[in-house]
């Protein structure tokens, strides 16, 4: 081909607002693993699910016991069930297939964020983050829960023993950032004092920490896709990427072996050196100018590109960085601020929330370059003259003859095997779920109603006549004639220039001339003419007249 369907020098980020989705008043949103499903929570306390291939409402999660906005929302790894965070302290588990509610849990403050466990299929463990207390592991099976340490001070004295729905007692904690790592074996804490905190949560140990360089308050923390990379967000207004040196799989147990060849300190010194050794300082994103704060940074599908929303009251910005660390592009929106964003795991698209409840879809700004699909074809600048091939014509090519297929035809074509996809490690032996069936939505009976009354009207409007037409009928005149006085005049001038009056016409004519001159000279002229206009359109008004 000519030219590739994709410029590869103009970045694969979205560029231009799509379309935008309307369901209630949204407060936060999360993609599946594919990137088919698009779920919503809403601030009527209902979680809304769209078809992001038809952008229509797949389904619709509401509790009757939840009033209150939603917080956060997640998917399991498979995306069989979701987990919402409500602003009435209560986490709601909910089968996607079924749209059943499978367990519901309220806790003593209000969780700001919640996260499923990503090592399990039908996970049965959550992390949140409450908005005054630690971050704390939430077990759905037994209702138990954990408070995750915040602080090393806090190990001195040995772990904390599990506690179940126990508020923490002491000063109010500010809000804490917590995430899993890629399979779950260990849990990454953001504390007020601008400290990563590596944390075993089965144990309740910190085994690892990495001090952030202005050490301000860590307000987001996130892995990549990938989890070869992790992102904080801290009050100083950067975003920081670090580099994950532990391996993907088993890296509790990788802790556990750099724990044993630190020996040359202990305590906190201990902990800094092996987080040295698990997190390295990759890249740092700001605005220099503006200096603004940023809201819901998070990465691309494959991990490339990095967006941060503008925490500015009444801007819609969004950045986007390279993983280099180059601005390359900020989409500005509506005048609203910004509350939530989301890449799409696959696809080049940014969905992001705005304050007024409004989901937008943004997407590449894709330029029509037809020569991409036609090989032959070429495009010029100006007018060049044609110069014929000598073989062009011919039933067979020189050029076919000499070129021989490197395809063995013979070849049995393998249609069984699946390719693995390059945007997901999913187990292909687990059944994900990727998309739901549509349930059809009822009119709404006022939309009925003015259907109904503008049919009628149109129906009224067809069957009532003018007055003309009216008048028309009782004299028995033509329907055609009687619509309009206009179309009266158009019609008669049209029939007059397309037919001549026949010879019996003429002399109908001459005759009906000829009777009038034996009365009176008024009534001959009133007389004569319409008679004559009427034998001119039709002959048969003539006939009549003359008996």
């Amino acid at each position: 081909m000519n030219a590739p369907i994709i410029d590869p020098l103009q970045g694969d980020f979205p560029e231009v607002i799509e379309e935008y989705l309307h369901h209630g008043v949204t407060k936060c949103i999360a993609f599946n693993r594919r990137g088919t499903l698009l779920a919503a929570g809403c601030a009527d306390g209902s979680c809304v699910i769209w078809d992001f291939e038809t952008r229509g409402v797949a389904k619709e999660l509401r509790d009757k016991d939840c009033i209150a906005a939603i917080t956060s929302i997640c998917w399991s790894k498979y995306g069989h069930r979701i987990l919402v965070s409500s602003a009435d302290k209560s986490l709601i588990l909910w089968d996607v297939a079924s749209g059943e509610k499978i367990t519901r849990i309220t806790l003593h403050h209000t969780p700001l964020l919640a996260r499923l466990h990503p090592g399990s299929s039908t996970p049965s463990l959550c992390l949140t983050c409450p908005l005054s207390s630690a971050p704390m592991i939430v077990d759905f099976n037994t209702g138990n829960t954990t408070v995750l340490p915040v602080t090393v001070s806090e190990m001195d004295s040995g772990p904390a023993p599990p506690s179940r729905n126990k508020p923490s007692d002491g000063p109010p904690y500010t809000p804490t950032a917590a995430c899993f790592n890629k399979f779950g074996d260990l849990v990454y804490v953001g504390n007020s004092k601008g400290e990563i905190l590596i944390i075993d949560h089965k144990s309740i140990q910190v085994h690892a920490m990495v001090p952030t360089p202005a050490g301000a308050v860590i307000k987001n923390i996130v892995f990549s896709r990938d989890g070869q990379y992790l992102l904080t967000n801290s009050n100083d207004r950067t975003i920081r990427i670090y580099e994950n040196l532990l391996p993907l799989k088993d890296g509790l147990t990788a802790l556990g072996d750099l724990n044993k060849t630190v020996d040359e300190v202990a305590g906190v010194e201990k902990m800094k050196a092996v987080g040295s050794k698990c997190l390295a300082l990759f890249r740092e994103f700001q605005d220099t100018i503006t200096k603004v704060h940023w809201k819901a940074p998070c990465f691309s599908g494959d991990g490339e590109w990095l967006i941060g929303g503008s925490a500015s009251k009444g801007e819609h910005k969004i950045y986007i960085w390279d993983r280099v660390g180059h601005l390359v592009k900020i989409l500005e929106g509506p005048k609203e601020a910004l509350i939530d964003l989301a890449w799409h795991p696959v696809h080049p698209i940014i969905v992001s929330v705005s304050l007024t409840g409004m989901v937008y879809v943004w997407a590449k700004d894709h330029t029509e370059n037809w020569s991409a699909f036609a090989p032959d074809f070429k495009e010029l600048e100006e007018n060049e003259e044609y110069v014929e091939r000598e073989d062009e014509f011919d039933l067979i090519p020189e050029a076919e003859k000499v070129k021989e297929s490197d395809i063995n035809e013979d070849d049995d074509v393998d249609i069984v095997t699946v390719e693995k996809d390059a945007f997901s490690d999913s187990d292909m032996s687990q059944e994900e779920l990727c998309f739901l069936p549509a349930n059809p939505c009822p009119d709404v009976p006022e939309q009925q109603d003015k259907c109904v009354g503008s049919s009628s009207k149109l129906m009224g409007s067809n069957n009532s006549g003018s007055p003309l037409s009216e008048e028309a009928g009782q004299n028995g005149q033509a329907m055609n004639h009687a619509s309009s006085p206009l179309e009266e005049d158009t019609g008669g001038t049209r029939m007059k220039r397309k037919r001549k009056p026949s010879e019996k016409g003429l002399e109908l004519q001459a005759e009906k001339g000829r009777k009038p001159l034996k009365s009176s000279g008024r009534l001959s002229k009133t007389r004569s003419k319409p008679v004559a206009d009427r034998d001119i359109s039709n002959g048969i008004y003539g006939d009549d007249n003359s008996d």
